[in-house]
């Protein structure tokens, strides 16, 4: 059976504390599904067709990476792309105890998914897809935080 983490986000935009997250998981798994959580009550900066085209970019070269576009709940989507994991990344103690509720429902909803965190490298432990948004919102530059293919004016 294959090795199957879906990494979940709604990566509004991604970052690099992202793609090293992933790429750093590539070892451990047959396969890596970046999916794009779409919440219809939620406001994005940037369409999910966008978010969609950055990521698909950002892996055009890795074979193991795929992207894919879910709405409901993580444990559901696990369930149908038949992963019995979850990718998460981890900046801070914040992060954790977040993360760490979150992990916890969804073991209660699924027993059979783990969640597996890795920890952010520290020179990207101050990135955050909501520090980027605000940079670009306030016409600052942001590419030093973002992957090369993505070009924001």
């Amino acid at each position: 059976m294959k090795k199957i983490a879906v990494f979940p986000g709604s990566f509004d935009p991604i970052t690099l504390g992202h793609v090293s997250v992933i790429k750093r998981a590539i070892p451990l798994f047959d396969e890596i599904i970046v999916a794009i959580g779409n919440n219809a009550e939620k406001k994005y900066m940037f369409d999910l067709k966008q978010r969609e085209t950055w990521i698909k970019g950002a892996f055009k070269k890795e074979s193991k990476i795929s992207v894919d576009i879910y709405h409901g709940l993580t444990v559901d989507y696990c369930e149908k792309k038949q992963s019995k994991y979850i990718l998460r990344g981890l900046r801070n103690q914040q992060d954790f105890e977040f993360e760490r509720t979150i992990a916890q429902m969804n073991k209660k909803l699924n027993d059979e998914i783990e969640t597996i965190f890795l920890f952010t490298e520290v020179e990207y432990s101050a990135i955050n897809s909501t520090v980027v948004r605000d940079i670009i919102r306030n016409g600052g530059d942001a590419h030093q935080f973002l992957p090369s293919n993505i070009q924001i004016k």
